[in-house]
């Protein structure tokens, strides 16, 4: 498990700093009203990228560098923002990036990870079946597999996390949208670094549960992936790295559908004027699940609006109601 101190999150920070600038958080009125809580924003779709993940990649391949500077090539597989990420951080590192989707990933994030440079592989059903490719790849073209969780990805994903707990150190809660992992081990870490009591509950898609259903059983376990929006966090497998923190550290795990998630896009839409992917949308659809629960109900509670990379296409279907 990995809880460094405030120290190490900030030289990681400092890293992060010299490609992007710190995201706002927000409180938007129209938001509280909807949920009966005070909302406050973490506006990660505001990013290079568009997504949190951007502050993952520029720490992990800087220090991969200092570790192995015989390193030419990295690949990774992704549904998308991890393989921006990557994509972005090799450019300004002069790396080759080769990154692996499953077939019928999002169009837009294909061509995205393509004009950041990113040599683009499409295989398999799913991302399971994408991740044992990519490893094969690795193995055979003697490059670096990037996993989807790491510490040096948590600790820069964590720069976020530390902004708004020090810009709102009194959240009675925060909501995490959980795919792989390191976006809700970062929010550990950072709670743990500053010394925080806030609540924090990880948000999966019931139309991918495994985090959930491993959560409540106290071990890993694999289940079917069938959303058609929250592609961020279709996942059939928990990662190894993760779980333990999540076991230990998460106060709960809570699955939202499809239908609850596109809710939360258009509400995002109208209470904020910003645009949000699917997964993008989970911890607000979350919000909303609770909104009559002791847990969230006149608290204090932060949402990480953790990407804006949905497809054209997909935004129109959800802003016309489906």
């Amino acid at each position: 498990m990995y809880l460094p101190s405030i120290s190490e999150l900030d030289a990681a920070a400092a890293i992060v700093y010299s490609a992007m600038a710190p995201t706002p958080q927000l409180s938007w009125p129209l938001l509280d009203r909807a949920l009966g809580a005070e909302a406050w924003v973490k506006h990660e779709n505001h990013l290079p990228t568009g997504a949190f993940k951007a502050r993952g990649g520029v720490v992990y391949l800087q220090r991969l560098l200092q570790r192995q500077p015989e390193v030419r090539g990295v690949i990774a597989v992704t549904r998308g923002n991890h393989g921006q990420s990557l994509a972005f951080a090799a450019r300004r590192l002069g790396l080759r990036t080769s990154i692996v989707v499953p077939h019928g990933n999002s169009v837009e994030k294909n061509a995205a990870m393509r004009a950041l440079g990113a040599d683009l592989i499409e295989y398999g059903a799913d991302f399971q079946e994408s991740r044992e490719h990519a490893q094969m790849l690795a193995q055979r073209d003697g490059l670096h597999m990037v996993p989807s969780c790491h510490d040096d990805l948590i600790a820069g994903v964590a720069s976020g996390w530390c902004e708004l707990f020090r810009a709102q150190p009194d959240l009675d809660l925060v909501l995490v949208p959980l795919g792989q992992g390191s976006g809700i081990c970062a929010a550990v870490a950072a709670r743990h670094a500053l010394g925080l009591k806030t609540r924090i509950i990880g948000v999966v898609s019931s139309h991918a549960p495994a985090y959930q259903l491993s959560f409540r059983a106290g071990r890993a376990i694999e289940a079917p992936v069938d959303t058609w929006l929250a592609d961020g966090v279709a996942c059939r497998a928990t990662w190894p790295g993760a779980l333990p923190t999540i076991l230990e550290c998460v106060d709960d795990v809570l699955a939202v559908s499809d239908a609850e998630v596109a809710a939360a896009m258009r509400l995002y839409h109208s209470a904020t004027h910003n645009l949000a992917e699917g997964a993008g949308a989970a911890a607000l659809a979350a919000a909303l699940q609770l909104k009559d629960d002791a847990r969230l109900k006149g608290r204090r509670v932060g949402l990480t609006l953790s990407g804006a990379n949905v497809d054209s296409s997909v935004f129109l279907r959800v802003l016309g109601g489906a």
